[in-house]
């Protein structure tokens, strides 16, 4: 690593510590206008974002699978449908200040929490280019300043929607550097992001596993994470069959390369004969290549023989493990087994069954009735996200505005001292 890149990164996060400070004592006025002026200005810029994506996908065709070039796509559609989400961000309320759980002692001191910002957020992140907005707009709503690490084939396109938020900051009367994107797309850049624990509070990474690995293994910050999205449908015994059809369907074919599509189908083996044969062929006029244990070939013989990988595969792509089970139990035992604790769904009109699930199966979001592609903080109403967490400190599930303040204790008193 060169001296050069190491005291660049090193100014990058000594003008974000500054910048964070100013943030948290802005008030949600100044935030919210600087937010609002992004959305306008991606408005206003969206057909120049579009080439630019447009340019980023075809320099990445070829060398990168067509579930990353989606991700990796910025369309006049989907630049629009950003600037939505960052006016919802703006309007979302304001969290910092807010005390509550407040308590008065005995001897009169009045101890209550008060929300704040974490400080400077280190987001680094693949494809996917709309997280620079996502990202930065819910960092600046919160009070923190982002340093943003943009996978190299979006750094064109990221390079503009930083210029939105960064612009947007400035009309604010608030400093550019709340959002400050890498400027390099040298590899090493990420590993000196990681050393910066003088400057930077906590890292998100959001990408495939080996890259939330290699951050996890190479940082004392503290780290953000999911590593996979091993998401599961049961459809129980008791479940309506339009229902689960409708859900299995669209958990897996709505989107494929997103960590919230499901990856693995449980049936219940009373209901097998009568579920799979319609869903087989509901996910052959999708193209959706199946991989099942040996019952579930016996009702699809087109079905591929599963191996036993193919229970932990993140596929991210048109590909379904399905596996009959022979009930609750054996659902629940499979997710635990095989699951990365993402987001799991069972289908059932058993009320008693629809909160055993809910009780015992340990994921960031588990649903009754619904399809796993709404774990989602849009979806959740809580705006753009930051990512999805399946750690199980300081913050789980969609990781949104309330996921990016901490709380610190407030002590109120009219001279007391301890004796």
């Amino acid at each position: 690593m060169s001296a050069a890149l190491e005291r660049r990164m090193d100014e990058l996060g000594r003008a974000a510590r500054a910048a964070g400070r100013r943030l948290a004592a802005s008030g949600a006025d100044e935030r919210n206008g600087a937010i609002e002026r992004a959305a306008a200005l991606l408005l206003e810029r969206a057909e120049e974002i579009a080439a630019a994506s447009a340019a980023d996908v075809e320099a990445a065709r070829g060398r990168r699978a067509d579930a990353f070039l989606d991700r990796l796509a910025l369309d006049r559609e989907r630049v629009a449908g950003l600037a939505e989400e960052l006016r919802e961000v703006a309007a979302l309320p304001d969290l910092l200040g807010q005390t509550g759980d407040e308590v008065v002692r005995p001897n009169g001191l009045r101890i209550a929490r008060m929300r704040m910002p974490i400080g400077v957020v280190g987001m680094i992140y693949e494809a996917r280019p709309g997280v620079t907005v996502e990202a930065g707009s819910l960092c600046i709503k919160a009070g923190n300043a982002a340093i943003l690490r943009s996978g190299s084939d979006a750094q064109r396109t990221s390079e503009l929607l930083a210029g939105c938020l960064q612009d947007g900051l400035e009309a604010a009367g608030l400093p550019r550097a709340g959002a400050q994107l890498v400027p390099t797309t040298d590899r090493a850049a990420v590993d000196c992001l990681l050393r910066m624990d003088r400057w930077v509070d906590m890292i998100i990474p959001r990408g495939g596993k080996e890259l939330i690995e290699r951050v996890r293994d190479r940082t004392r910050i503290p780290v953000l994470k999911h590593l996979d999205g091993v998401c599961h449908v049961y459809l129980d015994d008791a479940a309506d069959a339009a229902k689960a059809v409708a859900i299995a369907v669209n958990a897996k074919t709505q989107r494929y390369g997103v960590c919230n599509a499901m990856e693995t189908l449980l049936v219940a083996r009373a209901r097998a004969a009568e579920l799979l044969p319609e869903l087989g062929r509901r996910y052959g006029e999708h193209g959706v290549e199946l991989r099942g244990c040996a019952e579930t070939r016996r009702h699809l013989p087109d079905a591929k023989p599963a191996e036993e990988e193919d229970w932990s595969a993140e596929y991210l792509a048109p590909v379904l493990a399905v596996r009959v089970v022979d009930g609750l139990d054996a659902a629940i035992e499979h997710i635990e087994r095989y699951g990365s604790h993402h987001t799991d769904a069972i289908v059932t009109e058993d009320q008693a069954r629809a909160e055993r699930f809910l009780r015992e199966v340990d994921s960031s979001s588990v649903m009754v009735n619904a399809s796993t592609r709404f774990a989602d903080g849009f979806e959740y109403g809580l705006g753009a996200e930051i990512g999805i967490s399946t750690d199980r400190l300081h913050a789980r599930g969609p990781v949104a505005l309330e996921g990016l303040t901490n709380r610190k204790y407030v002590v109120v008193g009219d001279g007391q001292v301890r004796g």
